[in-house]
């Protein structure tokens, strides 16, 4: 047969025969890391060591020291789950159940489960475990594949039909009576799973889609060690203690009631002054940087989606209404907004870059039963900027935009992660405009020395972008800042300039984010600090505690002072006693407290708590100011006037 080669994670080539497999490619690499191969990377995607391999295919080796290894156990602990319900409720029926950040899933039909059913299940996968049956690949033909569910489960034949494609041989898992419809990966055995727990039960619709058959959703998590799954439950208890959703009502930050309809959020006075700072926080970059604001309205009619290709790709997505026989949208995107604005004006090569911003507000259909508070919402406001740019410029503006990104991650001190995302199945735009804006990307971040996980796939309809993921008090990963090269929607637009040579040029669009979006970047800040925001971001910077009424007059004589100063201050005048002021200031996350007695309105000072339970007494009010500009001009993390 003749070679093929792949490519390696140092870059370099391996020639191996057409045909082979991952498990092939290990053993070219070394015998031992072929005995150790449990799964592999083809293009950034998970897959099963049987799977072939393809000429220029980038490879990577998954064995149990590898950070996918968990994934691949955990997708097997699915299996142990659905052999477990399948041995105690015979009229089960599976339809998916793949691993995720936190653990794993199976959707379910045809039982009723509640959480005190849960344990009795756990019981039965324990025996499944200890008992370390091999879990073994088969392969079927499509014909055999169809007869096992034909008549029986409509849902594993739906799965066939979409995502076999046309293939005719079919992989399925067997482990002692179980056997599963299955691309993979898993583990050898069942009694590699050292520890799991099943978490919870919800709803979910089949497909994801809200007209389809409602199925129950059980949740789990799996681990190879007691110890790494205690870690795991532990950190899910304080994370519930830091959820988004429970202190932004405990802080009054927004809510998304009923009435209002789901997924589309309304922020609080408290909330809006944190999203106002994060606003002139990114507003002063942009000015930094050159950035012009435009705006765009919320609807356009729909030949503009159509022009742009996000109603080919993105309609299922998409708000629309028929307004006098004409059909609009609700916009989903901000861009072809942006291309249209450009397209407005002549350009010459010498007016390039133009680059645009916006706080738009865009609206995604997103399904019901994934809208979750603030990190998946109908309505969101994404911190957009667009730009138009010769070829020759590229590379400049993405490390421009690389360093803005640095900035802010700099700044809220936030875990991340950098993938590089490719072409997905559905886009628009030749192959060659695809492997030229890929290359551009990877170019950048290789410079760089980067660290950066390939994300196959994973890119928008209309080029490849570098993401960055931030990471939640979960450890899952939420979208954050992004950039994205697009050689597409310049051609959609006709978009031009002219060059030296007078001729006509065609510009190449850059989208960028700082944030992702606001009210995602709002949520991931609420958990990350804990509600415990920095000065200048806290919704109130200051509180004065007056000790009796005597104070009172004193207290906001010194309010008028902090409020000149353009600090964010109120006082607790109810008739408490001090100590009950500064437990609701400390709950109420205040960076700092003013106490303020007959000593301190006698002699002009104040003395100065945080919320770290630090005091300080006699301290001049204009030592105090000047601290705390200090403080929110250097964008501190934490009160450190009594360090």
């Amino acid at each position: 047969m003749s070679d093929i080669a792949v490519v390696l994670p140092d870059g370099s080539e391996l020639g191996v025969p057409e045909g082979a497999t991952v498990e092939d490619v290990a053993y070219e690499i070394g015998p031992g890391l072929g005995d150790d191969t449990v799964a592999g990377k083809i293009e950034g995607e998970l897959v099963d060591k049987a799977t072939p391999v393809s000429d220029g295919d980038r490879i990577e080796i998954v064995t149990d020291q590898s950070d996918e290894y968990l994934d691949v156990l955990r997708h097997s602990a699915a299996h142990v789950f659905a052999q477990a319900l399948l041995r105690l409720y015979d009229d089960a029926k599976l339809t998916i159940g793949p691993w995720t950040e936190e653990g794993f899933y199976y959707d379910i039909t045809g039982v009723d489960l509640d959480e005190d059913d849960l344990r009795e299940i756990e019981d039965e996968m324990d025996e499944i475990v200890e008992a370390d049956y091999d879990i073994e690949r088969v392969v079927y033909d499509r014909d055999e594949a169809v007869a096992k569910y034909e008549g029986d489960n409509e849902y594993k034949l739906d799965i066939l039909e979409a995502e076999a494609g046309d293939d005719e041989q079919i992989s399925f898992y067997e482990q002692a009576e179980f056997e599963d419809l299955c691309k993979g990966p898993h583990v050898e055995s069942t009694g590699e799973i050292g520890a799991f727990r099943l978490l919870n039960i919800s709803s979910s619709y089949w497909r994801g889609d809200e007209d389809n058959d409602t199925l129950t959703r059980v949740h789990g998590t799996a681990f190879e060690s007691e110890s790494d799954l205690e870690e795991f439950l532990t950190m899910r208890e304080e994370a519930k203690e830091r959820d988004h959703r429970k202190l932004g009502q405990e802080l009054d930050l927004f809510s998304i009631p009923t009435v209002t309809g789901p997924g589309l959020p309304l922020y609080h006075p408290n909330g809006k002054t944190i999203l106002k700072e994060l606003e002139e926080y990114g507003e002063s970059m942009n000015e930094e940087y050159g950035y012009d604001y435009v705006e765009t309205p919320h609807l356009f009619r729909t030949e503009l989606w159509k022009q742009s290709g996000h109603y080919d790709n993105y309609v299922d997505d998409m708000f629309l209404l028929d307004v006098n026989d004409e059909e609009y949208g609700l916009k989903p995107m901000n861009c072809p907004g942006h291309a249209t604005i450009f397209e407005q004006n002549s350009w010459s090569y010498r007016d390039l870059p133009v680059r645009y911003a916006e706080n738009g507000k865009v609206y995604r259909k997103e399904q019901r039963g994934e809208l979750s508070g603030l990190s998946r919402v109908w309505a969101f406001t994404i911190d957009d900027g667009h730009l138009f740019v010769r070829p020759d410029q590229i590379e400049r503006e993405v490390d421009d935009i690389m360093e803005m990104i640095y900035e802010v991650l700099d700044t809220f001190d936030l875990d991340y992660e950098v993938q590089l995302a490719t072409r997905p199945d559905k886009s628009v735009g030749s192959d060659e405009i695809w492997e030229k804006a890929e290359s551009q990307l990877e170019s950048v971040l290789e410079n760089s020395k980067m660290e950066y996980d390939l994300e196959a796939g994973d890119g928008a309809f209309y080029g490849p972008k570098i993401d960055f993921a931030f990471t939640d008090a979960l450890g899952r990963k939420w979208d954050g800042p992004t950039v994205q090269l697009d050689f597409n929607m310049p051609e959609r637009f006709d978009l031009t300039y002219t060059g030296e040579d007078n001729e006509d040029h065609r510009p190449v669009m850059i989208h960028r984010a700082l944030y992702g979006s606001f009210e995602r970047f709002f949520m991931v800040l609420i958990e990350h600090y804990d509600g415990k925001f920095p000065l200048w971001l806290a919704p109130e910077q200051v509180r004065i505690l007056p000790i009796s009424d005597d104070e009172l007059g004193y207290a906001h004589r010194l309010k008028n002072d902090l409020e000149d100063a353009d600090f964010r201050v109120d006082i607790e005048d109810r008739s408490w006693t001090l100590g009950r002021k500064i437990r609701e200031a400390q709950d109420d996350r205040v960076p700092y407290m003013l106490i303020v007695g007959s000593d301190e309105a006698e002699a002009g000072t104040v003395s100065v708590r945080d919320r770290q339970e630090r005091e300080q007494q006699d301290v001049e009010l204009d030592s105090f100011i000047d601290h705390l500009e200090t403080e929110r001009t250097e964008k501190r993390e934490e009160p450190d006037f009594l360090d």
